[in-house]
């Protein structure tokens, strides 16, 4: 689907962007892949890692930029919605900018895209925008709920949207894996609740699930892969095996543990062998066939949450993902 194709990523010269370009052009040679973020710097740093790579272009804009947009997305086929605001206490502290990017940023996003006759949208959500505690969860939210909708609108264009949910990127800039190396060497890591877990999930899965949902969506899905868990202190072990832990408490909107799928989507949830989706429930989306697929039905009392999670990773495990990807961790 996306071989010899035009595809755009907002918000690319971020950590999934890092990730996505370069996985993109190696297994689908797309014929231009633009790169659409508003930092000059992080796109003149980019762009020295694909020399003279004809297929790579650069466009300095803004989501909150409508026209910017259209311009922009002129002869694009496929669209990666990645820009947001997303550090929860800076959320928390800056709320108007975060929902200008986020939910003003998602409505010109979709708006644009169907002007200009894009073929498929896949934006990328978070945990947590389910049953959100925090403001950055609530834009997010309210981000999934405009792409869902967007399809309704449409039109002739047939420009269909859908979401990717997915928690704690490993190793990502700002992320703990990061932030813990940095404080390894000084005898005491911060954990705020000894209680705490969080999903795991690496770069290249959270891109292998974007290619999967352009390939299976009819519009309006939310998909969520399976991946491990983690207890936080576990993950401090893991990065620093003789470091104390120092507990400092819960930041604002900060949740004990992440949940990506909640009660009330149980109804609409099916599971498939690598993942789940959940089905819009407006235009009884949830019971079309073409949807659902081969698809299971969960059960009514459903939650796909970090501390119920059957499947955990192990110390071990991740000990042995940190020294493989040290070079890289914190980078992008």
């Amino acid at each position: 689907m996306l071989s010899n194709s035009s595809i755009l990523i907002t918000g690319g010269t971020g950590s999934f962007g890092h990730t996505f370009v370069p996985m993109t052009l190696a297994k689908y040679n797309p014929h231009r892949l633009v790169i659409y973020s508003r930092d000059e710097m992080k796109q003149w740093e980019m762009a020295k890692l694909y020399g003279n790579d004809e297929r790579v272009r650069f466009f300095i804009g803004d989501v909150r930029d409508k026209d910017r947009l259209a311009r922009a997305l002129n002869g694009i086929d496929y669209v990666v919605h990645a820009a947001a605001t997303k550090i929860v206490p800076t959320a928390e502290y800056n709320p108007f900018e975060c929902v200008k990017t986020n939910v003003i940023g998602a409505m010109n996003l979709i708006d644009a895209c169907i002007d200009q006759g894009v073929k498929r949208v896949i934006a990328l959500s978070t945990d947590k925008a389910s049953s959100p505690a925090n403001l950055y969860g609530a834009t997010k939210l309210t981000s999934d709920k405009l792409f869902i909708a967007g399809n309704s609108y449409s039109g002739s264009n047939d420009t269909r949207f859908a979401v990717v949910r997915y928690g704690n990127v490993m190793g990502s800039r700002g992320s703990v894996i990061p932030f813990f190396l940095t404080l390894a060497d000084r005898g005491a890591l911060p954990i705020t609740d000894d209680r705490m877990t969080r999903f795991m999930i690496t770069l290249e899965q959270g891109v292998d699930l974007v290619w999967h949902a352009f390939e299976d969506m009819v519009g309006g899905e939310i998909y969520v892969k399976k991946i491990p868990s983690m207890k936080v202190p576990d993950i401090a072990r893991a990065v620093a095996p003789d470091a104390g832990h120092e507990i400092v408490g819960i930041r604002p909107g900060e949740k004990l543990h992440e949940q990506m799928i909640g009660p009330e989507d149980a109804l609409h949830t099916y599971e498939y062998a690598e993942h789940y989706k959940i089905l819009p429930a407006i235009h009884n989306w949830s019971h079309d066939p073409k949807r659902i697929n081969d698809g299971k039905l969960v059960s009514p009392d459903f939650t796909y949450c970090s501390d119920n999670n059957s499947d955990w990773m192990s110390i071990d495990t991740l000990r042995a993902w940190i020294d493989r990807n040290r070079e890289k961790i914190g980078k992008i």
